[in-house]
């Protein structure tokens, strides 16, 4: 039986924001955009740091992040070069863009000279630095020594999971403070197999019905909310092929519990946001039930002949925090829970 509140707590519950009420120790899990674009060539960098200041003036918001790689875009003998042309793309963004860096691997020559360039330059306008090929958390650790040395204390850690033995320590991963938000590698996961894995297990489709390739997913997917961080999801590389896109968006969204996915070309910005957005329809009862929540001072309600509590309170604010995220249009009283947040 839900006790009775008397007036002044009532009115007390009614006046708080939603975040407060319904997520309590979950109010300091990591929300980021849904979209992570990434790119590593210098003229396609420029490109995206213009399309995100861009669709940000579009959306009111910054909706994808863009993620500027040293990794698979620094030329080989060229990698401190290549750091320093991050370095300045990164200083030089639009105020407001959230801009990554992704730097080599821990056990790579290059990654010590990454840190100190990048990190030590521009830690400051970074929203996150992202690690690849991380097998433990000895190699967070690493990564974390690295960069509060080169000054970058405050910068959070992405890091990319790609291989068995690194998906069987996602858990122990997601669990160190400093990470944000873990990453798949599809293609590093499928070739690590030694051809166990057939080569349509890299595709659009494939990567969502091969066994192991699945349970994979859903590891990464489970570690990252136990922890509060963020799971994104991997890339589709068919990136001409816009309706593949939009069917692994959504399934990944839908059924594998990833809420964030990476783009590596421009066509797929839009794809991803469309897939991650919760629908019009989605919002409208996310809208209903959330007010009536918040008219009731948070408890138990019937609406439409279900009754809701704050477990069905949580999930519909999410959705409304998701829409937000997306730069979805939302109802009145729904912008006005948003306008007070200090997100």
């Amino acid at each position: 039986m839900t006790p009775r509140m008397n007036a002044s707590s009532a009115s007390s519950s009614t006046s708080l924001h939603p975040r407060e009420v319904l997520l309590g120790a979950q109010a300091g899990a990591v929300v980021l955009p849904v979209c992570d674009h990434y790119s590593g060539v210098e003229g396609r960098m420029r490109k995206s740091l213009a399309l995100q200041a861009e669709m940000a003036a579009e959306f009111g918001a910054c909706v994808f992040d863009v993620t500027l790689d040293c990794e698979d875009g620094a030329p080989v003998g060229g990698e401190a070069e290549h750091a320093a042309l991050v370095t300045e793309l990164a200083l030089s963004a639009a105020p407001g863009m959230r801009v990554g860096a992704r730097v080599h691997p821990v056990d790579h020559p290059s990654f010590a000279g990454d840190v100190i360039t990048i990190a030590g330059r521009a830690g400051h306008r970074l929203s996150h630095l992202m690690v690849p090929k991380v097998e433990s958390v000895d190699d967070v650790r690493d990564a974390v020594e690295a960069l509060d040395a080169a000054g970058a204390e405050a910068l959070p850690l992405h890091v990319l999971i790609e291989s068995p033995l690194a998906v069987h320590r996602a858990f122990e991963i997601a669990a160190h403070p400093r990470v944000q938000s873990l990453s798949f590698g599809l293609m590093d996961f499928v070739s690590s197999h030694g051809g166990a894995i057939p080569a349509e297990g890299m595709g659009a489709a494939g990567q969502f019905s091969h066994p192991l390739v699945v349970r994979a997913k859903l590891d990464i997917a489970s570690a990252a909310h136990a922890y509060g961080k963020v799971p994104s999801h991997c890339v589709v590389t068919e990136f001409n092929n816009i309706d593949a896109m939009r069917a692994a968006a959504k399934k990944a969204a839908s059924e594998f519990g990833y809420t964030r996915m990476w783009s590596i070309h421009p066509n797929q910005i839009r794809p991803i946001l469309e897939a991650f957005a919760p629908d019009d329809r989605q919002i409208q009862i996310a809208t209903k039930i959330t007010a009536a929540a918040a008219g009731a001072a948070w408890a138990p309600v019937s609406i439409d002949g279900t009754l809701h509590d704050r477990a069905s309170y949580r999930h519909f604010w999410q959705v409304l925090e998701r829409a937000h995220a997306t730069g979805r249009s939302l109802p009145p009283e729904a912008q006005a829970w948003f306008a007070s947040s200090s997100s």
